[in-house]
């Protein structure tokens, strides 16, 4: 049975370390499968994955880029292939989840089924609790069958004991009108109630109220006090009826049908480009439903971290992993300026802090991993954003706004922003003059006053260059090493 238990919304004050069997407010960047292996077992409340989907299709990732698609695309030669890739991962996750724990599986029609098969042998059919059914799309044209609009779902519980804190889904609008009929004399929406005891099982009182005779739900005084407070209608015949006010209500008790959340669309603000981004909302409910303040919850496929975003807001405890680099790096600027969290080892081990393990910091470890993956490190350690798209990217890898943009006229995602200045990367050892006359190319043909390059170094040619260019143009181009952003020495020159 679910045990029911009070979740408030405000974030729990933590002091010191929250766990002590497991580090948490930890981003890991690798192998889940490795990780989880050093867990404990049990030491988990909720776990929520939302695994690449054994989709055939190539997902575009990171902000359109196609360069990254490796790591989204459907790599798996079979829906066999997926379910082994995905088997041993789902059997670490139960066995670190507690005992009154609950495991939500997001997938879509793909290979739902296969997954559920899955589970029911590692979880048990008994502990199958809800396929619950998100609708991700209002439309979706599919040539030859049924549009396909709704993502599912999977969740299992590690026993028959698991935290359940009732939620709740606004009321249909046709059943609104249909039953919330009446308007008192301040505009409040009411709809009323039987006050009789007709029917009831354990009988009621008997007494005469406002001159009719019947056998009433309540005493007489509870009537009297409902009276006074104007909780009463009167009908025609005198009879007493209950008001229920719709704007006291608190809704539908929450279904398997999830149609009242509407997904990641180009104008939403919490958008990061990421093509399987999940609203924060239906990680919001998840969070909300199964877990209770100061419990800790997984992700283990956390993309851009929205499960981690919702868990901190929610004053839960939290541990992320996921193998990119790049979504590493995104989830921690995520949690700094969304959460306003700082990424602060001596912060986080008094339990304010977050900090992430295991990233490619060292430069030989850089000079190794794929070269979007270098491109996105930098741009996103600059603080810029990488480019929406890396074909025909013109020269530039990304875009730093500056506090003094100012907006444009015309509209769409970012053009409000006047002022950018544009970052190139290369992950070569030494930029030459080559390399720098083609960026003072696209300095002079985006009339930008000021770009940034990034590189391991520069030959004296490359570093004359810039300065030729400068005394020219009057146009700045800053030479950053992948030491000056390691080091972090990189504040003056970006001032």
């Amino acid at each position: 049975m679910a045990k029911k238990s009070a979740s408030g919304s405000k974030k729990a004050q933590r002091v010191g370390k929250p766990s002590a069997v497991v580090d948490t407010r930890v981003i890991y960047c690798g192998d889940n499968l490795d990780q989880l292996k050093k867990f404990p077992e049990g030491c988990v409340d909720l776990i929520y994955i939302d695994p690449p989907f054994n989709s055939n299709r190539n997902y575009e990732v990171f902000w359109g880029e196609t360069k990254e698609k490796r790591a989204f695309k459907d790599r798996h030669a079979s829906t066999q292939a997926y379910i082994e890739f995905m088997r041993p991962r789902c059997v670490e996750l139960a066995r670190v989840l507690k005992k009154a724990g609950s495991f939500y599986y997001h997938c879509d029609w793909h290979a739902s089924h296969y997954v559920k098969i899955m589970l029911d042998q590692i979880f048990s059919e008994n502990q199958f609790q809800n396929e619950i059914v998100w609708k991700r799309t209002s439309g979706h044209s599919d040539s030859s069958t049924c549009g396909r609009a709704h993502d599912t779902i999977l969740l299992y519980t590690k026993s028959n004991t698991f935290t359940w804190n009732r939620q709740y889904q606004p009321y249909d609008r046709d059943y609104v009108e249909s039953h919330y009929r009446r308007k008192d004399s301040k505009g409040r929406i009411y709809r009323t109630d039987n006050l009789t005891a007709m029917g009831l099982s354990g009988g009621g009182y008997e007494y005469e109220w406002n001159g009719v005779t019947k056998i009433w739900r309540l005493p007489k005084e509870k009537m009297q006090e409902l009276h006074d407070n104007d909780r009463i209608h009167y009908t025609k015949s005198g009879t007493a009826e209950y008001i229920r006010y719709l704007d006291e209500m608190p809704g539908i008790p929450l279904q398997d049908l999830w149609d009242d959340i509407a997904p990641i669309n180009s104008q939403a603000a919490e958008r990061l480009g990421y093509p399987t981004q999940k609203p924060l909302a239906l990680l919001d409910r998840i969070v909300k439903a199964s877990s209770n303040e100061n419990d800790i919850v997984l992700d283990a496929f956390c993309g851009c971290g929205t499960a981690l975003v919702a868990a901190e807001n929610l004053g839960r405890q939290w541990i992320g992993i996921d193998v990119s680099p790049t979504a590493c790096r995104v989830m921690a600027k995520r949690l700094r300026d969304v959460c306003h969290l700082r990424e602060d080892e001596k912060l986080w081990r008094i339990g304010r802090g977050f900090i992430v393990r295991d990233l490619p910091w060292s430069e030989k470890q850089l000079r190794k991993i794929p070269p979007f993956e270098f491109e996105n490190w930098a741009v996103i350690a600059l603080g810029g954003i990488p480019n929406k798209a890396q074909v025909g990217d013109m020269g530039i890898d990304g875009r730093i706004y500056p506090v003094s943009a100012t907006p444009k006229k015309k509209k769409g995602e970012l053009d409000f922003m006047d002022l950018w200045y544009p970052i190139q990367v290369k992950q070569k050892d030494k930029v030459g003059r080559p390399d720098i006359d083609s960026f003072e190319a696209v300095m002079m043909r985006e009339d930008r006053t000021k770009g940034f390059f990034v590189s391991f170094d520069y030959s004296s040619d490359a570093i004359n260059e810039i300065q030729a260019f400068f005394k020219k143009t009057g146009k700045s181009i800053i030479a950053l090493t992948v030491k000056d952003i390691l080091e972090e020495q990189i504040a003056h020159k970006l001032a």
